[in-house]
């Protein structure tokens, strides 16, 4: 059976997150990409008419990701119990490594300014739903977002074992 075009767009941006997050904006190329998707270059660029636009895509994706998984896991909690709903959620979704460099790699690369304008967005946008859903005050937030960082660093750099990353990401957070 024939992969769609969204099908193999989705496909693309699964094996660019892998690629993205092991070498960088500067240093991932899109042949390197076309051929891990096992797609030629110019196909590719069909997709994505610059490097620059497959990597906000990624930055869009990830973003995205963690906004529904946010929205998903809080469902009727507000307050304190929302914020906790997400810290588990967002210790899961930091399992998977490359999404977890990816977004490393988003921060690291906002020396470009269309790069450093998309995460703006997309963090203020994850910010805005993040108080939203919660109903948490701007300093419970800002907090929240604190320890996620943090998190993202300490995980980014291996300091905490894998397979305490509920547990750690729960009790990091301050909900444990």
């Amino acid at each position: 059976m024939r992969m769609t075009a969204e099908d193999r767009r989705a496909d693309v941006l699964r094996v660019a997150v892998h690629e993205f997050a092991k070498r960088g904006y500067q240093g991932t190329s899109t042949e390197d990409v076309a051929r891990a998707a096992g797609i030629s270059q110019p196909y590719l660029f069909k997709m994505f008419p610059t490097k620059k636009a497959l990597f906000l895509a990624l930055i869009e994706h990830g973003f995205g990701r963690v906004r529904e998984a946010f929205v998903e896991a809080v469902g009727n909690a507000t307050g304190d119990e929302a914020l906790e709903r997400m810290s588990a959620c967002y210790s899961e979704l930091m399992r998977d490594r490359d999404e977890l460099l990816l977004q490393m790699q988003a921060y690291a690369a906002c020396s470009d300014e269309d790069v450093r304008r998309k995460v703006k967005l997309r963090w203020e946008r994850l910010m805005k739903v993040t108080g939203e859903i919660s109903g948490a005050s701007g300093d419970a937030l800002t907090g929240f977002f604190a320890r996620g960082m943090l998190m993202n660093v300490l995980a980014s750099i291996r300091l905490v074992p894998e397979k305490s990353a509920d547990k750690w990401g729960h009790e990091m957070l301050g909900y444990g």
